[in-house]
């Protein structure tokens, strides 16, 4: 069944089809290798919980109940518009523990083929950024021929340095001490020739990115729900943010009765300095 979705904003208000949404913003041509479009995307609920902490077992999951086909599907068009992804170590510890769910690489036949249609490789390439440099690499990477790069800083240990390196693995020092940072990353895949960087990586790496201007599109899902608790994660991670917090709204979509009982917005963000851009 052709499922669809209201449009709230932009003007007019009317049904529009969930299948290709994000497919139809051409992501992939939006930036230039001298400047990249970096774009992130978001799962959040009402009361602005994107994971939730175990404190004793000391780990980080995402609620099933307010995962959708919906937007797993809209995740997963902005994937395959990118040709690299931004990953975390803590992503790559999880996934090898089986907390969480394999994202690397377009498993949809059909989005594999939008990528070659449009130019783009079969796969991303994925850049992992990690202080400590302590993770393991899935080997779905290597099935899927994907170019990995590893972002660290450059006081990060001598010793895992060498490890990666004499494993054969790329490194790319992106801060001054042991933690990565958005201006300099994105500055190393510019000159890499990437063009289409999407952010998965998480809140402290959504917060550098933003806090140095590095952001051209927040894409952000929104259920209608309440979790509460005390232990959680938000979008963001720092101190509080100036002038370059301002979003600019550029489309609301509303999804009803997904999930179950409630119902989900999509929401588009751009900022002043790319809000030229069309969609």
């Amino acid at each position: 069944m052709k499922k669809n979705l209201l449009r709230f904003y932009p003007d007019p208000c009317e049904k529009v089809s969930i299948k290709g949404l994000y497919l139809a913003h051409q992501l992939h041509k939006l930036g230039r290798a001298e400047s990249p479009f970096v774009y992130a995307n978001f799962l959040s609920s009402l009361d602005g919980r994107i994971a939730v902490e175990d404190t004793v077992q000391g780990t980080t999951s995402i609620p099933k109940h307010i995962t959708t086909a919906s937007d797993f599907g809209l995740f997963m068009e902005l994937h395959a518009q990118a040709d690299c992804i931004i990953t975390h170590g803590g992503y790559m510890r999880a996934l090898a523990e089986g907390r969480l769910g394999n994202i690397l690489q377009v498993k949809d036949e059909a989005l594999v083929e939008w990528r070659r249609n449009n130019g783009l490789k079969p796969q991303p390439a994925v850049i992992i950024a990690s202080a400590s440099l302590n993770f393991p690499v899935h080997d779905s990477i290597q099935e899927h021929a994907q170019t990995v790069y590893i972002a660290t800083g450059s006081n990060a240990d001598p010793d895992r340095i060498r490890y990666w390196q004499d494993l054969g693995y790329s490194l790319l020092f992106t801060g001054d001490g042991q933690t990565v940072r958005g201006a300099p990353l994105v500055h190393e895949l510019s000159s890499l020739g990437y063009k289409a960087i999407y952010l998965v990586a998480g809140p402290q790496m959504l917060d550098t990115v933003i806090r140095e201007k590095q952001l051209s599109r927040l894409y952000l899902s929104m259920t209608h729900q309440l979790i509460g608790g005390k232990d959680f994660r938000t979008l963001l991670t720092g101190s509080m943010l100036g002038p370059e917090g301002n979003l600019i709204l550029e489309a609301l979509y509303y999804e009803q009765d997904s999930p179950p009982g409630s119902g989900q917005f999509f929401m588009q963000f751009g900022l002043e300095r790319f809000s030229n851009i069309n969609t």
